[in-house]
């Protein structure tokens, strides 16, 4: 269903757009339609590669896919499946922290992409962890 609506709403888009299907089969297909190079599936290298290629990610808030694209400091939109709560729960939570703009399934619509370039986008989680400061309440005095 998303993807019948993006090829929908990519008709109203004037970038250049990648769109990997996710669509595991035995030979990787290229095709062309409107201002999409479309492509059933790519490897990992691959998709690094054009996740590095790219201003921005549409996809799903998939744990996965948050990780990766926070260690490859992307900004990004993404779309939880609908009924996958905790695609719809890292949705909301990086869209509330200013990080990632969401949309429903339903509601999604283009022209939302321009909201990309207000929230910060992800970056990766470096921070040494304080266990003094975590663990103080099990200190005597």
């Amino acid at each position: 269903m998303l993807e019948e609506k993006l090829f929908e709403e990519v008709k109203h888009f004037d970038g250049k757009v990648l769109f990997v299907r996710g669509k595991i089969e035995a030979k990787q297909e290229h095709f062309q339609f409107l201002n999409c190079e479309v492509v059933n599936f790519m490897q990992s290298d691959e998709l690094e590669k054009a996740f590095n290629e790219s201003a921005f990610v549409l996809s799903r808030s998939g744990y996965t896919t948050v990780m990766d694209l926070a260690k490859l400091n992307k900004k990004a939109f993404f779309i939880p499946t609908p009924g996958q709560f905790e695609q719809e729960y890292l949705a909301k939570r990086l869209q509330k922290q200013q990080l990632v703009p969401t949309a429903t399934q339903d509601d999604f619509s283009i022209d939302q992409l321009t909201r990309v370039k207000d929230f910060k986008g992800l970056s990766q989680f470096n921070y040494e962890e304080n266990y003094a400061a975590l663990f103080h309440l099990f200190q005597g005095k």
